[in-house]
C-alpha cells in the first residue's frame, strides 16, 4: 500500500472536495432545467382541401398523430386572403364524441346548429361545441371587406365517460376574451386557461386545457408554466419564435413540447405570434371516421348506422 503524507492527503481531500461541490452545483443546475421543457418535434402544416372546397393547412389530424397530441385531435389554420379558397365552406354535417374550437382572427363565420343555434363570429370571436352525442352543424366563411378569412379550428376529444353527453355550444365575443399585458409589450390573449391571477371565459371542460393567443415584441423572452404531465404545443403563425435550444420557427410551425413543468421561449427580430395549447391526455383508444370520434368500432358503426336511420340527434332544437 502507498503511503501518503498529511500535506498530500490535505491536497487530496480539497481536491475531491471540490469535484464533490462541482457535481452538486452540476446536479442542482441540472435539476432547476429539467422542469423546462424541450422541443419534441416540430413540423410544418400541410396544404389540405375540406369541407366543399375550402383550402386551408392541417398542422395535424390522423388518427396516428393523435397519440402524439393526446387528448387533441386536429388543428386547422384556414387562413385565406382569397375568397374563392373559402367561400363554399362547411356545409351540413355531423359530429359526435368531440369538441370543436373555432377561433377567428380576421374576417366573419356563418353558423347554425341542430339545437337551433345561429349566428356569426367575427374578429376575435371563439365559438367552442361540444358535439357530445350528436349534433350537425355548419360553418359558412365570408371574410371581410379585404377578402381575408383567417382563423383555426381545433379538435379535442371527449373522454369516455363524456362522450354521449348533450351536445352544448358556447359562443365567446372578443371582448369576453380577457388580455393580459406584460411590462415587456407582450400580449396574451386568454381564451381558456390561467395567466397569473387571470382566467379565460371558457371553464368546465374535461381535459383542463389552455388554449392561449401569445404576442410577442422582437427579442422578448416568454415563459409560462404547464401541469406536468400534460400535452403542450405551440402553433406559429406570425413571425418568429426560438426554443430554449436555440432553435427557430416561422409562420405555420408547430411545435410539441416533451414533458415538463414550463416553456421557454424566446421571439425573433420581427417580433413572434402564435398559440399555445394544453390539456390533460385521455389515453383511451380512438375510433375515428371522419367527423365522428369514439372509443371503439362498435361506437363508431353505431354512429353512422344513427346517421342513416335519422336517430343521430339525441337533444331537440330548443324553441
Amino acid at each position: 500500500m502507498m503511503k501518503i503524507t498529511r500535506r498530500e492527503f490535505s491536497v487530496v481531500a480539497a481536491a475531491a472536495s471540490m469535484a464533490a461541490g462541482c457535481k452538486d452545483l452540476k446536479s442542482k443546475k441540472e435539476a432547476a432545467m429539467a422542469g423546462v421543457r424541450r422541443v419534441k418535434q416540430a413540423s410544418q402544416s400541410r396544404p389540405t382541401m375540406e369541407g366543399a372546397g375550402v383550402h386551408l393547412h392541417r398542422a395535424f389530424g390522423s388518427e396516428r398523430e393523435a397519440k402524439l397530441f393526446d387528448p387533441f385531435l386536429l388543428l386547422d389554420d384556414f387562413r385565406s386572403d382569397s375568397r374563392d379558397k373559402f367561400i363554399a365552406g362547411f356545409p351540413w354535417h355531423p359530429h359526435r364524441g368531440i369538441e370543436t374550437i373555432t377561433y377567428v382572427t380576421k374576417g366573419k363565420v356563418e353558423h347554425g346548429d341542430s339545437l337551433g343555434n345561429k349566428g356569426t363570429i367575427g374578429d376575435g370571436d371563439v365559438q367552442w361545441m361540444t358535439a357530445g352525442n350528436g349534433i350537425i352543424h355548419q360553418e359558412m366563411p365570408k371574410g371581410d371587406e379585404q377578402e381575408r378569412m383567417w382563423g383555426f379550428q381545433l379538435w379535442a376529444n371527449l373522454p369516455a365517460s363524456q362522450k354521449m353527453m348533450d351536445p352544448r355550444y358556447r359562443d365567446i365575443t372578443a371582448e369576453q376574451i380577457p388580455e393580459v399585458k406584460l411590462d415587456d409589450g407582450a400580449v396574451i390573449k386568454v381564451i381558456c386557461g390561467k395567466v397569473g391571477d387571470v382566467s379565460g371565459p371558457v371553464t368546465d371542460i374535461m381535459i383542463e386545457p389552455e388554449y392561449l393567443d401569445v404576442s410577442l415584441p422582437a427579442g422578448t423572452e416568454f415563459s409560462h408554466p404547464t401541469p406536468a404531465g400534460h400535452t403542450v404545443f405551440a402553433y406559429v403563425f406570425e413571425g418568429e419564435i426560438a426554443s430554449g435550444e436555440g432553435d427557430s420557427y416561422a409562420n405555420r410551425t408547430l411545435v410539441l413540447f416533451g414533458d415538463g413543468d414550463s416553456v421557454e421561449l424566446r421571439a425573433g427580430s420581427e417580433g413572434g405570434r402564435f398559440m399555445l395549447v394544453s390539456g390533460k391526455p385521455l389515453n383511451e383508444p380512438i375510433a375515428w371516421r371522419g367527423p365522428i370520434v369514439m372509443n371503439t368500432q362498435e361506437e363508431l358503426a353505431k354512429a353512422f348506422s344513427d346517421l342513416e336511420d335519422g336517430t343521430f340527434i339525441k337533444k331537440s332544437a330548443s324553441k
